[in-house]
């Protein structure tokens, strides 16, 4: 029986599972590289059967509380002028229950209904893994070796774990020669609630958003790029690499850079996904975005690690033998995988238009939307790819015995 379990990345995967597997009765240690609980940080989504998920883990209407609450967004052009209008939940594609919350937010939330029963080792991070029949020997940064009976990587696209487990990330990583940052800037707009997205020149998209409960807002760049060489633990370089791709640009974008420069939460990453043949290598085992990260613009990573969190804790705890827990999670998981997957490429093609005429075209259409007859189906149609891959999974009933 799997009883001690070492989850590395202590994000939205980790303590999710740490959640799961404390109520199926299973120790779990979380080590985590930053010093502190990570939060702050970008808005994600909770869609679909993720919903139901932390509805089942009792913790939705707090979830709900923390929502980002936004009202809607504009499509400005160098001028600063609107030229089309969405509300929120038609901008995001949401439906029912579906919730949007700061990632910070979300992270502290899923801490704060663990920390209690769960082990958590901040500043520390795996460096070895020796698999042996009776458990996985794991060394550490700056603890202590420890023994375990199973090891996930729950620690993000840049997975230590995963590299360690099944070899470089370039071996899994899926490019779509575009890159994302976002930081911290001050409301100069005094936005409430409210997000602008400027499409800058053929390539490259601005979007800035201020939430609920927010004295800052967040800038976002988006820009099309072929692999570039940087350093992934020089900041300064990154936001170099940023400012160069979007300088001489109008609108507000020379003083959003210079925001971006003295922002201490810069986040910076290339658009790709992982792609893994199999998630799960002897005793070792992947959850979100270390395993199937769908991509920022897919904007499912969230979802995906959440539902993930509760197969997997249901299944470890439905059968006897580990081996025979991950083959099920695996199985149920890869068509919810591949389907959310598949939604990231289409979706970039409107998040960075490519061309003038695309960046026109799509304004154009947003701002007719209101008026066009069959309004309401032109929006089902667009939305149902996306509720589809957020619904293409069936939460098991783990309260029920399973046969191993």
């Amino acid at each position: 029986m799997t009883k001690n379990i070492l989850i590395s990345g202590a994000s939205i995967a980790g303590p999710a599972l740490a959640w799961w597997l404390h109520h199926h009765g299973i120790r779990a240690t979380v080590v985590e590289r930053s010093p502190s609980l990570r939060e702050g940080g970008y808005k994600v989504d909770i869609r679909g059967v993720a919903v139901e998920a932390v509805r089942r883990m009792g913790l939705l209407e707090q979830v709900q509380a923390a929502s980002t609450d936004m009202r809607g967004a504009a499509f400005v052009n160098k001028r600063g002028k609107q030229v089309a209008t969405l509300d929120a939940d038609t901008f995001g594609f949401r439906h029912g229950d579906d919730t949007e919350i700061l990632r910070g937010d979300l992270a502290k939330i899923l801490y704060d209904a663990t920390r209690e029963h769960t082990e958590y080792v901040f500043g520390d991070w795996v460096t070895g893994l020796d698999q042996r029949p009776d458990g996985v020997e794991v060394t550490f940064a700056r603890g202590a070796p420890r023994r375990f009976d199973l090891v996930v990587g729950a620690d993000g696209l840049h997975s230590g774990v995963r590299a360690l487990a099944f070899g470089p990330e370039e071996d899994y990583l899926r490019r779509f020669d575009a890159y994302i940052s976002i930081s911290t800037v001050p409301n100069s707009f005094e936005l409430d609630r409210w997000e602008l997205l400027h499409s800058a020149a053929p390539g490259k998209m601005v979007n800035v958003y201020s939430t609920a409960r927010a004295d800052d807002a967040k800038a976002a760049f988006w820009f099309s790029a072929p692999p570039l060489p940087y350093d992934r633990r020089d900041v300064d370089g990154q936001k170099d690499l940023v400012a160069d791709r979007f300088a001489g640009l109008g609108w507000e974008i020379p003083a959003l850079l210079e925001a971006m420069r003295a922002a201490d939460d810069f986040y910076f990453d290339p658009v790709c996904q992982i792609v893994m043949e199999t998630l799960s290598a002897g005793r070792v085992t992947l959850l979100g975005d270390a395993g199937y990260c769908p991509s920022p613009a897919s904007g499912q990573g969230t979802s995906l690690a959440l539902a993930g969190a509760y197969v997997l804790a249901g299944e470890l705890a439905a059968s006897d033998d580990f081996a025979t827990a991950l083959a099920r999670y695996e199985a149920l998981m890869r068509p919810f995988i591949e389907k959310n997957q598949a939604l990231a490429k289409t979706a970039l093609r409107g998040i960075i238009p490519q061309s003038r005429a695309f960046a026109w075209f799509n304004t154009r259409m947003i701002r007719l939307m209101p008026y066009l007859p069959g309004r309401n189906r032109v929006l089902e149609q667009m939305s149902r790819p996306i509720r589809e891959a957020a619904n293409a999974l069936e939460l098991p009933d783990y309260r029920v015995s399973r046969p191993a």
